[in-house]
This record gives structure tokens, sequence and C-alpha cells, in this order.
């Protein structure tokens, strides 16, 4: 139907299919409820069909997780199909970042030597047909570089290529960033204020995944060297020319380029960190970027109601009500408190 096709069409789909998300109202109603209840709740919320599908095999916590990683997987797919022409590219630039992130588990099961039966019930649901290639991948490698060398085909398979025989897990998965990221912006050349916005997304998300190699690399004690080598270039508040000073500098030397980068709210984020320091955790700075990234994307979507920003920003706020209600469902089996839950979904 040429109708799918149509830009206004496409943006009021995905328009409509937000408004439907998980609202924090909700979320905190989810929080409350015992596990058992949880399984009903969240198959209320849309996500029944998943439920449904995999209720003779699996049970509890494995249920919720092996339904709403189905259900994801399918709406990535659903939402890019419904796509054509100049908008499909736009919002597969984005998307694609979920191949890479197969990419990663695939690895991760391989290096950690996985249990096969955990992958297909909670990781890579093995009903879902789109998740088979993957979970052949697993099956047959024997360590890292031959899961990477069965994955030569992929966009990113030379960027495996070239991580050295005797690399950790954590240089493929470095080298799989680098690659997104690298081609995102290249693929985003165009003119025109989507591209323009899209083109800042990603540089925003660049920008804050090396704020956190930065204040992991301090923690840790690594050298300027190891932790100018953790950086990826294409940021603007923290751009590639300031790396080596930053690296020397530490946390003193960001806090400073931070204070002054535009439309960066440098106050706020030292009042995160310095609730990060007195927790001991990064937990509530992973938070405020990540609010960060979903602030700009509504403000795109608001801007430029008929493009394919709307669709990112849906894509994206689908994304992170999976997550959260992941991060329920394990809480609530772990036996979390309430507000421990609530401080780290809703605020």
């Amino acid at each position: 139907m040429v109708m799918t096709g149509n830009t206004p069409y496409v943006a009021a789909r995905a328009k409509a299919r937000r408004q439907k998300l998980a609202d924090r109202a909700r979320l905190r109603q989810l929080i409350s409820q015992s596990p058992d209840q949880l399984t009903v709740a969240i198959s209320d919320i849309g996500y029944r069909a998943e439920m449904d599908l995999y209720a003779g095999r699996l049970t509890g916590g494995d249920l919720v997780e092996a339904a709403l990683t189905h259900n994801l997987e399918h709406e990535l797919d659903k939402m890019v199909g419904i796509c054509n022409g100049k908008i499909r590219s736009m919002v597969e630039i984005y998307t694609s970042r979920y191949q890479y992130h197969n990419a990663k588990v695939v690895l991760r099961s391989v290096a950690n030597d996985v249990e096969m039966e955990k992958i297909i019930h909670a990781i890579l649901p093995e009903l879902n047909d789109i998740n088979t290639p993957w979970i052949k991948i697993i099956e047959s490698a024997d360590d890292l570089r031959s899961a990477a060398v069965q994955m030569r085909r992929k966009s990113f398979g030379s960027a495996l290529a070239a991580v050295p025989d005797e690399a950790r897990l954590s240089d493929y998965e470095d080298a799989l960033d680098r690659h997104y990221f690298a081609h995102a912006l290249q693929a985003l050349t165009g003119k025109g204020p989507v591209v323009r916005f899209l083109r800042g997304l990603v540089a925003a998300e660049i920008d804050h995944r090396n704020i956190l190699n930065i204040l992991e690399a301090e923690a840790v004690g690594l050298s300027n060297e190891q932790t100018v080598g953790l950086l990826i270039s294409g940021g603007r508040v923290l751009p590639k020319r300031s790396f080596s000073a930053i690296a020397a500098g530490g946390k003193d030397a960001l806090l400073d380029l931070l204070r002054n980068a535009p439309r960066f709210d440098g106050s706020s984020f030292e009042e995160t960190l310095a609730a990060s320091k007195e927790n001991r955790s990064l937990d509530v700075v992973v938070t405020w970027l990540k609010e960060r990234e979903h602030k700009m994307m509504a403000r795109m979507s608001f801007l430029h109601p008929v493009s394919a920003l709307p669709v990112i920003h849906y894509i994206a706020m689908k994304v992170q009500e999976v997550n959260d209600l992941r991060l329920i469902v394990r809480g609530r089996l772990a036996g979390l408190p309430t507000d421990v839950l609530e401080a780290h979904i809703l605020n």
C-alpha cells in the first residue's frame, strides 16, 4: 500500500504508539506489585500475545524476559518495515545499533560460556525467527575469534576482523561501538534540519559515552594513554582535540569543559556527579545522560513532527519501556524494595 511509505502516515503511527507506552504512574503501580501480579499486569499493557506464545515453555521472570525481548525485536522490525525511501534510511541509521547490540550479546555469550538454555529463553528467545542466525553463531563458535569470523558478512564484519587475535571481549565491544558511530556520522551527510538534528543526537551519544569512559578510567586508575584509547571521536562537547588534556586532568578537566559547553547543563551534571560519589555508583550519571538524550529526541520530534524524528523518538522510548519493565521484574524477583526501584526508574 502506497500510504505506508508516506512520511505523515509513518510519523502519525509512531506518535500513536508512543502514547500507548507505560507512563510513570503506570510504572509506579507495577513496581508495587508482586512478581506473580507483574506477569498479568505486563500482559495487559501490550505484551499478551508474546506472553501467550512463551507460556507453554516458561514461567515467572523467564517468561516475562522472553516476551519483552520478542515484542521489542518485532516492533523494531515492524517500524522499519512501514518506512521507505528517505525516511527509512534515516530510521535505519538509528535502528542498526540493535544489530550491534545482538553482536555484543553473541560475543558475551561465547566469552562467558553462557548456558544455551538461558540464551534461548531470556537473551535471544528461540521462538523469534529473527534470533535464529545469532543462536547458530553461538552454538558453533569455540571462542571470540571464531564468533567474529562468522559475523564477517555483517556491516561491521571488517571491524571485528581487525581486532587482534589475543584481544579481550571489551576490545571487540569497543570495535563495534567505534564502527557504529563512525558509520552513523558518515551516513548523516545530507542537508536539512532533520539530518542536522540527528547528527547532533549521535554526537551527544558519543559525548555521553566518552564522559562515562573518563569517569570509569579515573576510578580504576588507567594511564593517560589507556584513557585516550577508550575515547571515540565525533562528539561536540568533548572534541577529539581535548582528549589528551582530559585524560591528563581527569574529572576536573572534564568538568571545566562541561561547564563552558553550550546546551549542556554543567551545574546539574555536577550535582549528579556528587550524588554518584556519595552512592559510589555511576548509575545516577548514566540515568542523567540518558534523560538528556530523551529530552533532545522529544524536542526534535516536536520541532519536526512530519519526519523520521518522531519514529526514532518512539523507538527510543519503546526500548526504554522494555528496559524499565525488565528492571522491575528482575528487581521484584530479587526482593529489592520499591523505593530502590523507584529511584532507578522514576527519578
